[in-house]
């Protein structure tokens, strides 16, 4: 399956001074580490988990599965009978056993340039052990879940990682969604607490999210499931003297040290209006207040493998997203060693990923892989053009970033400015780049090359998905030699394969369902409380194979592209959204009677949103009714769903069953 020797022709490298001390420094040893990981995966995966903390050892099969829905229930067991706790093994292990506590762990970057800060692997233990001890306090046990509505601060690794250290299950929301797909998601995990903040800025536009998470609430009990704490930070008003929240104030702050590491540089910083903040005494609780008086000391939670982890919801083709379910041990160990491989992880890096914790790419590539590798990370809370199309280029020379992960839609919108904004600066740093989220095109690919990284940098293209875990096709940035566009070959325990719509496997080059024939550690295990959709959405189709929904093609020399979705998904901006989702936000109008989604290629999205509805009768089609359908679908879903384009379609074509025919040919949407 993997070549015997790589191809010489239109292919790119990584530099020799990268070889000299990469992980794996040639296509020989991937190959041979690869051949190791499929056939002899205990050994393989063994030798890695000797690098971590074990409270006891497994002691049944180190991987055990079913993949055929043929031949009884779907299931996945990685070293069953070990018990251990991620929290432990990010933080304490490093601070105490690997003596890294004075060792940065993020550098956080606010919305605006010099607003910073600075946390170390002891602060960043220290404020876990607090916040875990706080969520004790307020009834959270093992197994409990509990949601996060947060800006990217700080705070958000915090409290992810004090749910982890007592074996509670997170469950993050991101924070641009709707007030409406927060409390589904709530609803939908049974969360029994919430952790928000006041609001923060994207750019200029303030997003009020504590408002947001009470109209969720308020939707929760509405819909009979009152979430009784809700644990708000206070990030806008961090610093400052209390302002004028109302009669119902949360107790004053006194200045928290650790928020007060902000450097002035040269730069006026603005002052922005600090959001009113709704509070309810019998719900609302202060972050602050609690934290202050929790002690920094909380013994870990030992949790068994198989245990969950956090629970990330995905859009589904259905329209209800699904709850994609993690454990603990594969989990970590497979974010772990691709994070260390893939990026060529060396001790003296600055690691930056500039996605939202809010997505898998946040979970799996800002905290757990970099934290277990005892790296230090650029965390950013704001955008790639604010205040300026340089911002990104600065922050790299700020804080010397060597390792960086983007998605391509940054970059083709990065590109429409051109490269003038970017030789501002040196970027002299960087060794490695990456992109994540959707495929690159070819054109976006060699921009990044040539004028980001100064055609001295390999690109690692990473295909994986929320469900995976972890990268899964990917180069490794010393041994694969790289072609613009392809994710080329798959990390180790990986076997993909290529099926017709008979699932019929086809060999040599060819284009297809891609599958991957077994599992590897960190495969999610379910879908939270719907067990039955996990086996229809992935495994039924094509039985004894994980389909990932995704098309692919290989060429002559072995080189996998990913093609695009083949279900009724749309990736817009590197987000799958569900059409079915769209069409039921936009049929919820009075004035819908019906309504069809479809994607149309954007040159900065990849995708966009073409809507068409049907209107009820003695309704009439104009702008007024566009902005509320638009608005109607933001509330629902969120921002990052608006349509780009809503048509007027007197009749939507139909099946044989009565279905709207809506897989419509793009030709169909006007330019």
């Amino acid at each position: 399956m993997i070549p015997d020797k790589p191809p010489k022709e239109d292919v790119f490298h990584g530099s020799e001074d990268l070889k000299k001390q990469a992980h794996i420094p040639s296509f020989e040893k991937y190959k041979e580490l690869y051949v190791k990981s499929i056939e002899n995966p205990d050994e393989f995966w063994g030798d890695i988990a000797k690098d971590f903390f074990w409270k006891t050892k497994h002691t049944g099969q180190f991987l055990d599965y079913n993949f055929d829905v043929t031949k009884g229930e779907i299931f996945v067991k990685f070293m069953e009978g070990a018990s251990t706790n991620i929290s432990y093994n990010l933080l304490d292990r490093n601070v105490h056993e690997k003596k890294l506590g004075d060792k940065v762990a993020f550098y956080w970057e606010g919305n605006e340039p010099g607003d910073e800060l600075t946390v170390t692997y002891r602060e960043l233990l220290q404020r876990v052990c607090q916040f875990a001890n706080v969520l004790k306090s307020q009834g959270v046990n093992k197994g409990d879940r509990v949601s996060i509505y947060m800006p990217m601060v700080v705070e958000l690794v915090v409290a992810m990682l004090a749910c982890i250290r007592i074996g509670a299950v997170h469950s993050i929301v991101f924070a641009g969604f709707s007030s409406e797909s927060l409390c589904e998601r709530i609803m939908d995990s049974q969360c029994s607490l919430i952790v928000t903040a006041d609001g923060f800025y994207r750019g200029d536009k303030l997003i009020n999210l504590k408002l947001l998470a009470d109209e969720a609430l308020q939707k929760c009990r509405d819909k009979g499931f009152p979430v009784e704490k809700c644990i708000m930070l206070k990030h806008l008003s961090k610093g400052a003297e209390e302002t004028s929240l109302g009669s119902q104030s949360p107790p004053a702050k006194r200045p928290c040290p650790d928020l007060q590491q902000e450097k002035q540089t040269g730069r006026v910083k603005k002052t922005r209006p600090v959001p009113q903040v709704p509070w309810n005494p019998k719900v609302d609780l202060c972050w602050h207040s609690l934290v202050r008086e929790a002690s920094d000391e909380c013994e870990p939670e030992w949790c068994e493998s198989e245990d969950p982890i956090f629970i990330l919801y995905t859009s589904g083709s259905t329209g209800k997203p699904k709850g994609v379910l993690h454990t603990v041990s594969g989990y970590m160990l497979y974010t772990a060693t691709t994070f260390k491989l893939v990026f060529d992880h060396q001790p003296d890096d600055i690691y930056w990923c500039t996605a939202d914790i809010g997505w898998i790419t946040g979970h799996s590539y800002i905290t757990y892989g970099p934290l277990a590798n005892g790296a230090t990370s650029v965390l950013f809370e704001g955008l790639p053009t604010y205040p300026d199309v340089s911002r990104m280029w600065e922050i790299v020379d700020k804080y010397h970033v060597t390792k960086f992960y983007t998605a391509p839609t940054a970059i083709r919108l990065l590109m429409k400015y051109g490269s003038e904004p970017v030789q501002k600066y040196k970027r002299e740093s960087l060794k490695v780049l990456g992109t994540v989220g959707e495929p690159i095109n070819p054109e976006a690919w060699q921009w990044y090359y040539t004028v980001v990284g100064e055609r001295r940098c390999p690109i690692v293209d990473t295909f994986w998905q929320t469900e995976t875990g972890g990268h899964v096709l990917t180069p490794l940035p010393a041994a694969t030699p790289m072609k613009p566009g392809s994710a080329t070959f798959p990390f180790f325990g990986v076997v993909p394969a290529i099926l017709n719509e008979s699932g019929e496997e086809l060999e040599g080059p060819s284009e297809g369902y891609l599958v991957f024939k077994q599992p590897w550690p960190g495969v999610m295990r379910t879908v939270y409380g719907n067990h039955q959709r996990f086996e229809t959405t992935y495994f039924k189709k094509f039985p004894g194979y994980y389909v990932t929904g995704d098309g692919c093609r290989r060429d002559k020399d072995g080189y996998y592209w990913i093609t695009g979705r083949i279900d009724d998904m749309l990736n817009v901006s590197g987000h799958l959204l569900s059409t079915a989702e769209v069409e039921s936000a936009l049929a919820e109008h009075e004035a819908v009677a019906e309504a069809a989604v479809v994607g149309r290629p954007h040159p900065v999205k990849g995708e966009s949103l073409y809507c068409f509805v049907t209107l009820t009768d003695g309704v009439t089609y104009n702008r007024t009714l566009e902005a509320e359908l638009k608005k109607q679908v933001r509330e629902k879903i969120g921002a990052i769903a608006t349509p780009d384009f809503i048509q007027n379609a007197p009749g939507l074509p139909k099946t044989r069953s009565g279905g709207s025919i809506w897989t419509l040919d793009r030709s169909q949407c006007p330019p």
